[in-house]
């Protein structure tokens, strides 16, 4: 058995073995340890997520369920900057879209009792980012150019139910720069499962946004620790440059 780690106070008796510590060193020489290699473009996708009206826009679902999307309209501009900024460098960008269509029956039992407790009615009173619908488009100034794909999701994160991840594989992706409404809801969300898909989590602070700063810092806190780096957008676009 391989020496404990003196370093390490009040540890039980199980140690690294030089079966485990080859296997570690292994895997470890293959990481990507800095935001340099992490935002390389050969290898990474900016991920947009559900920069649509029902959660941008004056007259969508969360302003007019009266939650403050003040933040999230301020942030969209940068977040514009930042997809100008990666075509340049020849990153891809992936469009994430929601669509709620209740015509399709896309929404079970367990989804619609929440909306009963929690959320005033959404779905079931009025829609919510129907296909081809005002609320299910994308907010001004997100326009996706041809060859940039979208993929549409039908629940909070990004992974369940979609090809996302077969997208991603199939471009050699190994990081995902997370932008995009709302922090703590969707972008969170997919942040996480795309961590679980062993793939490197850069997520953005200015280019995130949701309706208190509370939420938004409480999220960058928890990806931070848990799930990926979080930087500001201008960090990404200095390793672009270089």
């Amino acid at each position: 058995m391989a020496e404990q780690n003196p370093n390490i106070p009040n540890r039980n008796n199980d140690k690294i073995t030089p079966l485990m510590r080859k296997n570690i060193d292994k895997t470890l020489a293959r990481a990507l340890t800095t935001l340099e290699a992490k935002t390389d473009p050969n290898h990474t996708a900016l991920v947009v997520v559900d920069v649509q009206n029902d959660f941008c826009a004056e007259g969508g679902m969360l302003d007019t369920e009266g939650l403050d999307i003040s933040r999230i309209k301020k942030m969209v501009p940068r977040l514009v900057n930042l997809i100008d900024q990666a075509r340049a460098s020849g990153c891809l960008i992936v469009y994430i879209q929601t669509i709620y269509n209740a015509e399709m029956n896309l929404m079970s039992d367990v989804w619609l009792e929440q909306s009963l407790r929690q959320w005033k009615g959404r779905f079931i009173e009025y829609p919510v980012c129907l296909e081809g619908g005002w609320g299910g488009e994308f907010y001004a100034g997100i326009l996706p150019l041809p060859g940039e794909p979208i993929i549409h999701k039908h629940r909070y994160g990004g992974f369940i139910g979609t090809n996302l991840d077969m997208v991603l594989r199939s471009n050699g992706i190994r990081s995902l720069i997370m932008t995009g409404a709302i922090t703590n809801g969707c972008v969170e969300s997919t942040a996480r499962d795309g961590f679980f898909h062993d793939y490197y989590i850069v997520f953005t602070d200015d280019c995130t946004a949701t309706v208190t700063e509370e939420m938004h810092q409480a999220t960058l806190v928890n990806i931070d620790r848990w799930f990926g780096q979080v930087v500001k957008s201008e960090e990404i676009i200095d390793c672009w440059k270089k």
